[in-house]
C-alpha cells in the first residue's frame, strides 16, 4: 500500500512538472497539456486512478493545494494593478457573478435537464475562474496590462465565492425541504462566513506584525507563513466546509496589502510562487486520472454540450456585457472578456462534495453533477487556452511585437546600441532615473522610461510585457548586479545581462562559466570603453555570414567588439563572455568597430 501511493505521487509530480515544460516548449496553454496527460494516464491507458491509490488522502491534499494556490494568487494583488478599471471589476465579481448564477442555473435546469435546486447549486458554482486556470494563461497570452488586471482580479475575487454561492443555494434547499429546520438555520451559514472574514483578517495581520517584529528568522519565514495558511483554512473548514478558501483568500489580501509597510513579507512571493506551480500541476493531474471512462462517455450527449455550449456563448458575455455598462472597458476589452472563463480546480472538486451530499440527501439527478462540471471545464479549458492569445491579436489587446530587450541606463553607448535595434524590428527600452540622460534617447525617438526601475511602483507605471531580456549597462556596476538580481526571476536567469565590471575577476579562464553568461561582449567591454568608442571613431555595424563557421572571439582585431548575432529570423543571440560564435550562413555578426576599418 505504502508503495502504491508512493509510487502515484512521483507519477503525478513528475508528469506535472513535465507538462508544463512541454507547454512551455511548444507554447500550448499549460493547463491542456496537463489535462491531456492526466486523461492518458487514467481513463484512457488505465494506468493508476489516484484517487483509489490515495484513499481518504485524497480529496484533503487537494482542498490543501487549493487553498496555498488561492493565498499566492490574492497575496500578489495591489490596487494600483486595476488602475482605470477598478469599477469594472467590481462591477464584474458583484453583478456580473449575480447574472452569471442566474443564468448557468437556468442553463442547468432547461437544458442539462437537473432540477431547479439541484440547478442552482452547480450555477453559483460555476460563477468561478480561479488562479489556478486564469494565471497559467496569463503567462501564455501576453496580454496588456489593464486587461491582465482584470482578469486576474476576477478570478481570485470570485474563486471562494463561487462554492459559497453554491453552499449558500444547498442551504437554502435544505431549509425549505426538511421538516423542522427554519430560517433561523441560515444564520448559522451568515455567521460562518464572517467568522472565515475575521479569521482571516486576524491571521494575516498577526503574521505582518510577527514579520515586521523579527519574530522569524529569515530561513524560517516562508515555511512559517505557509503553515499559517494551512492553519487558517483548516480552522475554518472545520468551522463550516468550503469556507477555509474565502479565510485564506482574506488572510492573502491582507499582507497584500502590509507589504507597503513590512517589506520583507514580499520575499515570500517567490517562495509560495513556487509552490503554487508546483501544486498546480498535481491538482490537475490528480483530478484527470480519477475520472471513470463512463464520465467521459457522458460527456458526448446533447444535453451535456448544449449545456456547454450555452454557457459559452449566451451566459458569459451576456453576464459581462450587462454588468460592464457604463464602465471604463473597450468595446474590444469586453468582447475578450466576455468570452474567455475557463472553469478548473474549485469548480471540479467542490462539485465532487456536493454530488456526495445531494445524492445523500435523496437528489438523483446529482449524479450527473461531475460529468457536467468536468465537460464544462475541459471544454472551457481547451476552448479558451487555444483562442485567448489570437483574439487578444485580433482585438488589439496583446503585444504582438517580437521579443523586445530592456535596457537599464542610459550612455552614449546604449542610446546607439538601442537606436541600431530598433532600426532592425527589436522593441528596446530605456530606463534611467536622469532626464538627461535619457534626452539624447528621447530625440532619436526610442522608448524611454524616466524613473527607478527598482521602485516598488514601477511595475505599475510602465508596461514591462513586451520585453524578455533586460541589459545593466549602468556605469554603477553594483547597481548593475542589484538589477540583474531583482529582475532575474521575472525575465529569467538566462534573460538577463549585464556588461563586465572591468576588474576583480582575473583571467577569462578563471571566471565561472555560469557568470561568463551574464556578462555581455568582451572582457574588456566596459562602461567607460564602450561609450569612449562610440564617441570617437567607432560604430555598430552588421558583417554578412557568407558560410556556416565558429567564431573564436579571439581571432577577431582589437578594434572589433562583438554584440550580437542577428539570425536570419530577425532574432537575436547576445554574445557573452562565456560562447563562442557559432555563425550560419545568412547570420550577421553584429559588431562595434572602427568607421574607416
Amino acid at each position: 500500500m505504502e508503495n502504491i501511493v508512493l509510487i502515484s505521487m512521483v507519477i503525478i509530480l513528475v508528469v506535472g512538472i513535465f507538462s508544463q515544460w512541454l507547454a512551455w516548449r511548444i507554447q500550448w496553454p499549460s493547463i491542456v497539456i496537463m489535462s491531456i496527460a492526466g486523461l492518458l494516464l487514467g481513463p484512457v491507458f488505465g494506468l493508476f486512478n489516484p484517487q483509489e491509490a490515495l484513499g481518504e488522502l485524497y480529496s484533503p491534499l487537494i482542498s490543501l493545494a487549493v487553498a496555498i494556490v488561492l493565498f499566492e494568487g490574492s497575496s500578489t494583488l495591489d490596487i494600483r494593478e486595476i488602475k482605470g478599471v477598478s469599477k469594472s471589476v467590481f462591477r464584474i465579481v458583484t453583478v456580473g457573478a449575480t447574472i452569471a448564477w442566474i443564468a448557468g442555473a437556468m442553463a442547468a435546469h432547461f437544458i442539462a435537464g437537473l432540477s431547479l435546486e439541484i440547478s442552482f447549486i452547480i450555477g453559483g458554482l460555476f460563477v468561478v475562474t480561479g488562479p489556478t486556470v486564469i494565471i497559467p494563461l496569463l503567462r501564455n497570452a501576453k496580454l496588456n496590462p489593464r486587461i491582465a488586471a482584470v482578469f486576474k482580479w476576477e478570478g481570485i475575487i470570485v474563486d471562494p465565492f463561487g462554492p459559497l454561492l453554491a453552499l449558500f443555494a444547498y442551504e437554502v434547499i435544505k431549509v425549505t425541504n426538511t421538516e423542522g429546520l427554519h430560517a433561523d438555520y441560515m444564520l448559522t451559514f451568515f455567521f460562518s462566513a464572517v467568522v472565515a472574514v475575521i479569521l482571516g483578517l486576524v491571521i494575516g495581520l498577526l503574521v505582518s506584525i510577527m514579520v515586521s517584529r523579527g519574530f522569524f528568522p529569515e530561513y524560517l519565514k516562508s515555511p512559517i507563513i505557509l503553515a499559517f495558511v494551512l492553519l487558517c483554512f483548516t480552522i475554518s473548514e472545520v468551522i463550516m466546509h468550503e469556507t477555509g478558501m474565502l479565510a485564506v483568500t482574506v488572510m492573502g489580501l491582507t499582507l497584500a496589502r502590509t507589504k507597503r509597510y513590512v517589506s520583507s513579507i514580499g520575499n515570500v512571493n517567490h517562495f509560495v510562487e513556487n509552490i503554487s506551480v508546483l501544486l498546480t500541476s498535481t491538482i490537475f493531474i490528480l483530478l484527470t486520472a480519477s475520472l471513470s471512462r463512463e464520465t467521459i462517455a457522458e460527456i458526448f450527449t446533447w444535453p451535456i454540450i448544449g449545456f456547454v455550449l450555452v454557457m459559452l456563448f449566451i451566459v458569459r458575455p451576456l453576464s459581462i456585457w450587462l454588468s460592464t455598462i457604463g464602465t471604463e472597458l473597450t468595446k474590444q476589452e469586453k468582447t475578450l472578456i466576455g468570452w474567455v472563463a475557463p472553469r478548473g480546480v474549485v469548480a471540479l472538486t467542490v462539485s465532487g462534495y456536493f454530488a456526495g451530499i445531494l445524492l445523500e440527501d435523496g437528489h438523483e439527478g446529482a449524479a450527473l453533477l461531475t460529468t457536467l462540471t468536468f465537460a464544462l471545464v475541459f471544454i472551457t479549458v481547451c476552448a479558451h487556452g487555444f483562442t485567448l492569445r489570437p483574439m487578444a491579436k485580433a482585438l488589439g489587446l496583446a503585444n504582438d511585437a517580437p521579443p523586445g530587450i530592456l535596457i537599464v541606463g542610459a550612455s552614449s553607448f546604449s542610446v546607439a546600441f538601442a537606436d541600431y535595434l530598433k532600426e532592425i524590428g527589436i522593441p528596446v527600452l530605456i530606463s534611467d532615473s536622469s532626464i538627461g540622460r535619457l534626452k539624447a534617447a528621447k530625440d532619436r525617438e526610442i522608448p524611454i522610461y524616466h524613473g527607478q526601475l527598482l521602485a516598488e511602483h514601477t511595475q505599475y507605471d510602465v508596461d514591462l510585457t513586451p520585453y524578455e531580456t533586460i541589459l545593466a549597462m549602468t556605469g554603477d556596476m553594483s547597481y548593475n548586479a542589484l538589477v540583474s538580481q531583482t529582475y532575474a526571476p521575472e525575465f529569467g536567469y538566462h534573460n538577463t545581462f549585464s556588461i563586465p565590471s572591468g576588474g576583480g575577476f582575473g583571467e577569462e579562464e578563471e571566471m565561472n562559466v555560469s557568470y561568463k553568461a551574464h556578462l555581455l561582449f568582451a572582457e574588456d567591454a566596459i562602461f567607460t570603453e564602450l561609450n569612449r568608442k562610440i564617441n570617437t571613431d567607432y560604430d555598430i555595424k552588421a558583417l554578412p555570414i557568407q558560410e556556416n563557421s565558429k567564431l573564436d572571439k579571439d581571432s577577431l582585431t582589437e578594434d572589433v567588439t562583438p554584440l550580437f548575432i542577428q539570425k536570419e529570423n530577425k532574432t537575436i543571440q547576445l554574445v557573452t563572455l562565456s560562447k563562442k560564435l557559432n555563425l550560419l550562413e545568412g547570420d550577421q555578426l553584429v559588431v562595434l568597430k572602427r568607421k574607416e576599418n
